[in-house]
């Protein structure tokens, strides 16, 4: 296929795109899109664990060019872009902020924006679950860095975020950045428009913090970062700083996650009914885990990964050259018929009782660039799921598609999850959700 039509596949419908070429080509393709370098996907578990364990001096991780977003949005510092030895030293930099005691202080905080948020729901209408999750999200990831966040600058500063969050999200936008790259953005007066006041808040909370006494309720991860120091007793610059804090600020898949879950079970009354019965009870969150990892595995927030070649790298019976881009799929991966038995059926059922393997789940990547906020992010996923299902019934909307569209930096339901809402009443509230029709069984998620 000439590259001028790959490049069309691969921006308007990239994944159903990818699993036409898995099923012609199988586990090892190549995609040539736009004019860069030649993509080679792969989907098989031994291949992505070769390429994600590979030495450091065999590849590099800090392209950005898994998506085009990144570079403009994150900034060259940013823990997901470096590569060794820098991208270790930074990752050392955020560990502190997502273990230990400060998980349990997480998760109290996340049923309380939940609890916040849901109360400000109107009752009996159709509504779009996806903003709202992000909301949630949103608020989370704030709180989680900054501690405190009534102030009118944390106002100002979440309004800015929010705008910079719609214009990122604009579909036809986002297509036309598939199309041409990172240059779409990195020349677009809109998009810095958008990042420009960002910076200039995040900047200004950063030197008045630096300038006053600490308070205890603006203890976060900001603080954390501000303590930092690498192994030559340097700490963070004040760019380092920005682009880590776009970075955690920047928390679109864990809301997408979020509303693929609510999508999902609302075509499935009884797994909503077993897991609102979990919740009720109080006692086990096996079903609402394995819930997550069965969202992560069906509508993976981001679909690939890429790493380019340093020194040419034998993969099954092919020698792939030093200088072309390696791309761990993760949808691809997780949509394997050998290792996932009806892999487009929602069936959180499959994760009870057992763990996934390590190349074959693999929605946070894996190895020593796995995500630093994994556990973070799988704890607000149970956590929103449960806290939303003692707080209220939600029943299905008309018009659900099952389609994804992109978002960022992750692929959201097309339709928003659209969902109605009634208020908890605990006698006869199980019955009318056994109740409620069947859903017609979804489109594949792409």
């Amino acid at each position: 296929m000439p590259s001028a039509l790959q490049s069309i596949g691969w921006a308007m419908r990239p994944l159903p795109f990818m699993q036409r070429c898995t099923r012609r080509y199988g586990d090892l393709f190549t995609l040539r899109v736009r004019r860069d370098r030649p993509w080679v996907l792969l989907s098989h578990p031994d291949h992505v664990g070769q390429v994600l364990t590979a030495a450091p001096h065999m590849v590099r991780a800090g392209a950005g060019e898994a998506n085009p977003l990144l570079g403009p949005l994150l900034g060259s510092r940013s823990v997901m872009l470096l590569n060794e030895p820098e991208h270790m030293t930074h990752r050392k930099f955020l560990l502190p902020g997502f273990h230990g005691k400060r998980m349990s202080g997480y998760g109290e905080m996340m049923v309380q924006v939940t609890r916040e948020e849901i109360a400000r729901w109107p009752v009996g209408e159709p509504i779009a679950l996806w903003p709202r999750m992000q909301s949630i999200s949103n608020e989370v990831v704030m709180r989680s860095v900054f501690g405190a966040t009534g102030s009118a600058r944390m106002g100002e500063l979440r309004t800015l975020l929010r705008n910079l969050t719609d214009w990122l999200n604009d579909p036809g936008r986002l297509t036309l950045l598939s199309t041409f790259g990172s240059r779409a953005i990195t020349r677009n007066a809109e998009f810095h428009e958008a990042m420009k006041p960002v910076e200039e808040a995040l900047m200004r909370e950063v030197r008045r913090r630096r300038s006053q006494p600490r308070r205890v309720e603006d203890e976060g991860i900001l603080s954390l970062l501000e303590e930092a120091y690498d192994e030559n007793g340097t700490p963070m610059t004040d760019q380092e700083l920005r682009d880590e804090l776009i970075t955690l600020l920047s928390d679109g898949p864990t809301a997408t996650s979020l509303a693929w879950t609510f999508e999902r079970l609302l075509r499935h009354p009884e797994k909503l009914a077993r897991l609102r019965e979990e919740a009720l009870a109080e006692e086990d969150d096996a079903y609402a885990e394995a819930v997550v990892k069965e969202i992560l595995r069906l509508c993976p927030a981001v679909p690939l990964v890429m790493r380019e070649l340093v020194e040419p790298m034998t993969l099954g019976e092919h020698t792939i050259p030093a200088g072309v881009v390696v791309a761990p799929c993760i949808h691809l991966v997780h949509h394997r018929e050998d290792l996932y038995p009806q892999p487009y059926a929602f069936m959180p059922e499959r994760f009870l009782g057992g763990a996934p393997g390590t190349y074959s789940w693999l929605p946070f990547g894996s190895g020593v660039r796995r995500c630093v906020a994994a556990t973070f992010a799988q704890l607000e996923m149970k956590l929103v799921m449960q806290t939303l299902l003692r707080e209220v019934d939600l029943l299905p909307a008309p018009g659900g598609s099952g389609r994804a569209m992109r978002s960022s930096v992750a692929f959201a339901p097309a339709d928003m999850a659209p969902a109605i809402v009634a208020r908890r009443r605990d006698s006869g509230a199980r019955g009318r959700l056994n109740g409620v029709p069947r859903q017609p069984a979804p489109t594949p998620v792409g």
